[in-house]
This record gives C-alpha cells, structure tokens and sequence, in this order.
C-alpha cells in the first residue's frame, strides 16, 4: 500500500482528537482470527454438516464456493430463520472461532493502541459479527479485557442483526451512554463502513492489504490505513 501522506495524518489526528468512544470490529483490527485456523475450512465444514443431513439444498453453488462461514450461517438463516437448525450452525461456528482464537495473531500494534486509548481515559467496545465468546477468551489471552468489559456486543442467534446491521454499534452507544459523534469505528470490511454509517459513527479503514484498502475506499472509506501504528502516534504515544 502506498505510503502514509501529510493529508492522511491530519486526517487521522483530527479523528482522534474528537473521539471518545471507540468501536472496534474483532477479526482484523485486533487479531487475525482465522491465521492458523481456516476460515475456508470451517466454512467447507459447516456446509457439509448440512449436506450430511440432507440440507445441501439450503445453499446455492455460490454460497457453497464462498468459503465464508458467515455466509453460510447467513444463507440458511434466510431460509429457516430463528431456527433450531440455524441454533446448532451458529453454535458449531461459535466453537471453530473458540478453537481459532489460540492461533490468530494479533494485528500489529493492536495491543498498545487498545492499552493506550484506555489510558488516555477513552472507553472501548467491540462491535463483531464473531461470537462474543471467542472475543473474550482472546482478550483474556492478551490481558485486554479490563480494557473493553463489560462492552462487548457480537453476533447472537437473531442472525438479521449480523452488520453491515448498526445493531452491535447502536447497542454499544447506548449501553455507553455515547453520542455517534463522539464515536469511532475502526473496522476492515465494506461491512463495517455501512454499519457505521447507519449509525452515523465516523469510520476508520484498516487493511492489511491493498485488495482490502480497494475494497474499502470503493465502499467510500475517507481514511485507510494499512498499520495502525498512525493512530499510537496521534495519541502521543512512545514506544
């Protein structure tokens, strides 16, 4: 990805300086869940427990191909919605992501930026499509979780509320007591753009890679960054 400009760190500090409350997305900005547990894998798991029971007409070939979970567990929500069927998929998704949290890796500088806005006196949430659960056994791994508890809001069983929903952000706010414009979201899909903006919550682009960034600034993402390390440095941090 092309370097950080003098434009892109103004634009960076002036986000920062107004935010005081931050939401953040999971698998991405803070971990790579999926590192050394694949997510094509489990998705290609989860589509033949279904076929195993006779329900490989719940997806289309496409569906079937995507090797996302989250578009496998969506595809069956759709046609059986709060099902006992979607319970046991959501589930079964629930303990790949538990599995994969002992091998994600943690986004560079990830573990500082959270520690340092925490400090500075800002409050944090996670605001995911994964479950909860898997959230919190990688934060209490990292030692993080003082620093978002209680305000950890992830996908649940009533699958509609899945972002690019605002639910999870607007829950966030309001168990905050936060107003949008005093909010961030710092998010790596088109996804997370759209729910920040259904929630009029200014957005921060993370990408790892430049297929990411395309993809981000294609959905209209005004700010990107390829490191978070930017963000350690608007907030004075030295490390």
């Amino acid at each position: 990805m092309a370097a950080e400009t003098e434009n892109d760190t103004e634009k960076i500090r002036n986000l920062i300086a107004r935010t005081r409350v931050v939401l953040w997305d999971f698998d991405g900005p803070i971990c790579r869940l999926f590192a050394g547990h694949s997510a094509e894998r489990v998705a290609n798991e989860l589509a033949g427990w279904l076929e195993s029971r006779g329900l490989n007409g719940l997806l289309t070939e496409s569906e079937r191909e995507s090797l996302d979970p989250h578009v496998v567990l969506r595809a069956v929500d759709r046609r059986h919605p709060r099902s006992d069927l979607v319970a046991e998929l959501e589930e079964r998704l629930t303990q790949e992501e538990l599995r994969a949290t002992a091998t994600a890796w943690p986004t560079a500088y990830a573990d500082a930026l959270i520690r340092t806005w925490s400090a500075v006196g800002s409050r944090l949430a996670i605001t995911t499509n994964n479950s909860p659960r898997a959230v919190r056994s990688y934060l209490a791994d990292r030692d993080l979780t003082s620093c978002f508890a209680p305000h950890i809001y992830g996908r649940t069983q009533n699958l509609h509320h899945l972002k690019p929903d605002p639910h999870c952000l607007n829950r966030a706010l309001s168990a905050m007591g936060a107003s949008p414009s005093a909010a961030l979201m710092i998010g790596d899909t088109p996804s997370d753009l759209e729910a920040a903006e259904r929630a009029r919550v200014p957005f921060l682009g993370y990408a790892r890679n430049e297929r990411k960034a395309k993809l981000l600034r294609q959905a209209g993402a005004e700010v990107v960054v390829a490191s978070l390390k930017p963000l350690l440095g608007a907030l004075g941090w030295r490390g």
